[in-house]
């Protein structure tokens, strides 16, 4: 049977008036253009509840029962990579027959949707140790002493590779119009890769590396940009220089290279981008390269260099500003790596 259409309020009240003025049923129906029995449904939930107002609706019940409502969100949380396929066929077995689209509304009452699981680096116990170690015991250090941190690291960015994500305004089958696609080739079609640093007052030096770097690459690398930038940046006394474990950051020539010009350096853990704000500056800058949509590997590196040099100051000031919420969040997260 077909789904009647719902009287409005107007309606209903004129019954209830009609009704009270001494009116039938039948009466009421004739001069309004409605069926008996609907008029009569009207008059008698006002008599009942003493209003025409649509009353709170039970609604189907729930396939689900409480326990299997439990069952449910214990089951993803023990292991977050189950689909709703197993779900349904472990309730299946349990007796209740259930669709996916009634297990999503399950989750999605427990604060549960499903998400792309975010690609992260590969942690073994020794990097989540050295991870939480480094963030305990930094924890307390004030804000000005990250200040007086120059932070490095080395990144690539290809040329037609997926560098950000894009989106487009666009009508229904014009997906693929040249002007609603990223080109894209096998391999990124080519890559630079660039070694920068920055402090919490603006960007450093960023060159492009184009060798493959070893300790002594590394070593003349800082030789040329790291005292320049400090002094561009204009760093108080007793700057401190940041790197990870990087092995060429470890080499032996590296090590002896710094000892001789003294510097104070902070050595990050490996394996841990959320505790070097520098990987949001590459995310920046990627991002920034994109827009340019540069068309070889020239033009990609001189639009790298023009952004870089755009970025402003107090990007890199704010980066620095909310160190402690990293640390604060890998504790939390106890040593796994963090949104940042």
């Amino acid at each position: 049977m077909a789904k009647t259409k719902e009287l409005s309020k107007d309606t209903r009240n004129k019954i209830v008036d009609l009704h009270q003025a001494g009116k039938t049923e039948s009466a009421i129906g004739k001069q309004l253009g409605l069926k008996k029995s609907t008029v009569g449904a009207i008059i008698r939930k006002w008599k009942t509840y003493k209003t025409t107002d649509n009353l709170p609706r039970s609604g189907a019940p729930r396939k689900i029962s409480p326990r299997g409502v439990k069952m449910i969100p214990r089951t993803v949380s023990k292991n977050p990579r189950t689909t709703r396929g197993d779900l349904v066929n472990d309730l299946q077995r349990a007796g209740t027959k259930v669709t996916k689209p009634t297990i999503s509304n399950t989750l999605r009452r427990q604060g549960l949707k499903s998400c792309s699981a975010r690609c992260v680096p590969l942690l073994k116990p020794v990097h989540v140790q050295a991870h939480l170690k480094f963030a305990r015991e930094h924890l307390d250090d004030p804000e000005e002493d990250w200040e007086n941190v120059i932070w490095s690291d080395e990144t690539k960015i290809e040329l037609f590779g997926k560098n950000s994500t894009r989106r487009v305004w666009r009508t229904k089958n014009a997906e693929l119009q040249p002007k609603n696609t990223i080109p894209t080739v096998k391999h990124g079609g080519g890559n630079i890769m660039l070694w920068g640093c920055f402090s919490a007052k603006g960007p450093g030096r960023l060159i492009r590396v184009k060798e493959r770097m070893n300790g002594a690459m590394y070593c003349e690398i800082l030789s040329e940009n790291l005292l320049p930038s400090a002094r561009a940046l204009k760093m108080k006394r007793g700057w401190v220089f940041q790197h990870d474990n990087d092995p060429k950051h470890t080499a032996r020539a590296t090590k002896e290279w710094l000892r001789k010009k003294h510097f104070n350096v902070l050595e990050g853990p490996s394996q841990s981008p959320d505790l070097n704000p520098i990987d949001n500056l590459w995310r920046e800058l990627k991002v920034r390269v994109a827009r340019q949509q540069p068309q070889n590997i020239t033009a990609l590196e001189e639009i790298c260099m023009e952004e870089w040099a755009k970025i402003p100051a107090t990007v890199c000031e704010n980066l620095v500003k909310t160190y402690r919420k990293r640390l604060t969040s890998v504790i939390a997260n106890k040593g796994y790596i963090t949104k940042y």
